[in-house]
Formats: C-alpha cells, sequence, structure tokens
C-alpha cells in the first residue's frame, strides 16, 4: 500500500494554495465578451418575455381556444388574436393578433406604442402600460421570436351593431353620474 508522508500532503495543498492565487488568464479574445453578453441578455429577455406572456393573461385573449384547452395550446398558435368579440356599451373588440402587431414595429415603436396605448375594454391597456420598459421589452423579442403567424383580427364593431357569432356579451351597470369619460382608445 502506497502512503503519503504528512510533508508529502502539506507539500501539495501549498502548490493547489498557491495555484488558486494566480490571477486568472485573460479570454480568449476581449472582443468575444460583449458577444458572450449580449446572446445572455437576449436569451434572458425571450424567457422573461414567455413567462410575462403566460402569467399576465396574454393567451387568454389573444389565443384562440387557450382558456377552452387549459392552456394546452402550441406555442406555435400562441398570440394570433381571436375571432371571439367581446361586446358592451363600448361596441364590440377583438383582441388584436400581436404577432402582426409586433411585426408591424421596430423595438422603439413597440416601446412607445405600449407605453401610451389607451384602447377599448377589455384590453386591460392599464396593465402594460403599468410594466417596465424592460419588460415591454421583453414581451416584444418574445412575440417577434414566434414569427409570422394566423391572420388580422375582425375589426372594431361600434356600438349598436350586432357581431356574428361567437361574442361574448358584456352587460354592465350604469356608469356612476360622477366618473369621467374615459380617454379616446386608440385603434388595435
Amino acid at each position: 500500500m502506497n502512503r503519503c508522508s504528512p510533508m508529502s500532503v502539506l507539500a501539495s495543498i501549498a502548490c493547489l494554495g498557491l495555484s488558486a492565487c494566480t490571477s486568472p488568464s485573460p479570454p480568449a479574445s476581449a472582443s468575444a465578451t460583449p458577444a458572450i453578453a449580449s446572446i445572455d441578455r437576449d436569451a434572458e429577455l425571450l424567457a422573461r418575455g414567455d413567462y410575462l406572456i403566460r402569467i399576465a393573461g396574454c393567451n387568454d385573449c389573444h389565443t384562440p381556444a387557450y382558456g377552452e384547452r387549459g392552456g394546452d395550446v402550441p406555442r406555435e398558435d400562441w398570440l394570433t388574436g381571436s375571432p371571439v368579440g367581446f361586446s358592451g356599451p363600448w361596441g364590440t373588440t377583438y383582441a388584436a393578433n400581436l404577432r402582426i402587431k409586433a411585426g408591424e414595429m421596430d423595438e422603439a415603436g413597440w416601446l412607445k406604442y405600449t407605453g401610451e396605448l389607451h384602447t377599448r375594454p377589455i384590453m386591460p391597456d392599464f396593465n402594460l402600460r403599468a410594466m417596465t420598459e424592460d419588460d415591454r421589452r421583453a414581451l416584444y423579442r418574445f412575440i417577434r421570436s414566434l414569427g409570422p403567424g394566423g391572420s388580422k383580427a375582425p375589426d372594431y364593431l361600434p356600438p349598436g351593431q350586432t357581431p356574428p357569432p361567437p361574442y361574448l356579451q358584456m352587460v354592465l351597470p350604469p356608469a356612476p353620474a360622477s366618473a369621467a369619460a374615459p380617454p379616446a382608445p386608440a385603434a388595435g
């Protein structure tokens, strides 16, 4: 049996300790570091966008049959808009095809659009405006990563027009007399 003397063990430990104190060798390419950081940042934004789309309820309205199928809809079908109308005193709105919408603008345009969005019910535009710019950027990057898909959602119908099925009719109580009129909604 080969046994090491206590002195040789101490010498080995000392050598290992000294080698750990030396400075690491520089990266192979200084220009590779920003590229790696950029790739990591892109992957982080895509993952964040995926997460936000799922937990913020975007698929609930913007992905056909998402709720009816308990969220079991292939990713390639996500965010393609919906033929289901939401009808109420404002008229009838339809959830837009976000893949087309994001494809129509660059990132700066998306950030401006989503940061100022005021639309008709039932879109919770106030939640989108409350998101950080980085969260809205993550949404954009994720939506764009899905590529083109689907077709344009039906156009808005003004009050008094009966929408074709399928639609959800929302009967709301009258607004209090002191309620201020909401801002004019944007198309979309």
